[in-house]
């Protein structure tokens, strides 16, 4: 009896933590979301500095510190929430929507890229952070 109780913890735990990470990676995505612009064709990146998953068909490649695109692929990538390291490919020095993300073995088509606001991303979070501890 005592087992069945610990394996029942440990299976609640390990639910808790699931949903805690997914809605973690939801509000991230609505985050980006919101400071997303419009689609564009490409931009130039000659380094990509990290990238973030946000969902199985999207991802945000930073290029700078203060430069972000939200890219979503045609077509889920079932390891893009997972993956350590990913490839995108490119045409010289431009990354569009002619271009894809490697995962693994998977290959995702571009389907959408757009540049993120960041500056005022960092302004908002800022302007939230001082009224929390303001109050």
């Amino acid at each position: 009896m005592k087992y069945v109780v610990i394996l029942v913890l440990v299976v609640l735990f390990a639910a808790a933590c699931a949903g805690g990470l997914r809605r973690n990676a939801d509000d991230d995505a609505v985050a980006y979301l919101d400071y997303a612009g419009e689609p564009v064709r490409g931009f130039t990146s000659f380094r990509l500095q990290s990238w973030q998953p946000l969902s199985r068909d999207r991802l945000v490649l930073w290029t700078g510190v203060n430069e972000a695109y939200l890219v979503t692929v045609w077509r889920s990538c079932p390891d893009l929430q997972f993956a350590h390291s990913i490839h995108v490919s490119s045409t010289g020095s431009q990354i569009t929507t002619f271009d894809h993300v490697n995962v693994g073995r998977d290959r995702c088509q571009i389907s959408e890229i757009r540049p993120i606001d960041v500056r005022r991303m960092k302004a908002d979070r800022a302007a939230d952070r001082a009224s929390r501890e303001g109050s």
